[in-house]
């Protein structure tokens, strides 16, 4: 059985402080798939999504949630690698990202994340790939 976290849960640890100035909340995190959401109306932050800085953000953000989850317990996902394309900016209303699970493997996964606006047009799509290993590095 997989654990879920609690809808709308803010994301603590390392860089908790930036998830939270941008807004992001985590809606469902399995190691199948990660739902997030972020506003963006009235974002000024320069790179905002309008060069699709904060859009790879949450991508990066819902990807090694879910791949935290895979790891589990005494292991870590590490060495995540995102590759983005970015469709369009906004800077209207929430946008929402969904990561699923493409590969689920001991010592590897694979996440493919797409983040939309609140019409479901395509912002950014992005795939993360990271290893799995245990405490010890092995």
């Amino acid at each position: 059985m997989t654990d879920t976290t609690t809808p709308r849960h803010r994301p603590d640890g390392p860089g908790s402080e930036l998830l939270g100035r941008l807004g992001i909340e985590i809606v469902e995190v399995t190691a199948e798939r990660a739902v997030g959401t972020m506003p963006v109306a009235g974002n000024t932050q320069p790179y905002g999504l309008l060069h699709g800085g904060a859009s790879a953000l949450l991508a990066e953000t819902l990807g090694s949630y879910a791949a935290g989850t895979h790891a589990g317990p005494g292991r870590h996902a590490v060495g995540l690698e995102l590759n983005a394309t970015h469709h369009r900016s906004t800077r209207e209303g929430v946008v929402t990202g969904t990561a699923r699970a493409l590969h689920l493997g001991r010592s590897t996964a694979s996440y493919e994340i797409v983040v939309e606006d609140s019409q479901g047009r395509r912002l950014c799509t992005a795939r993360l790939t990271c290893l799995i290993l245990s405490a010890d590095g092995s």
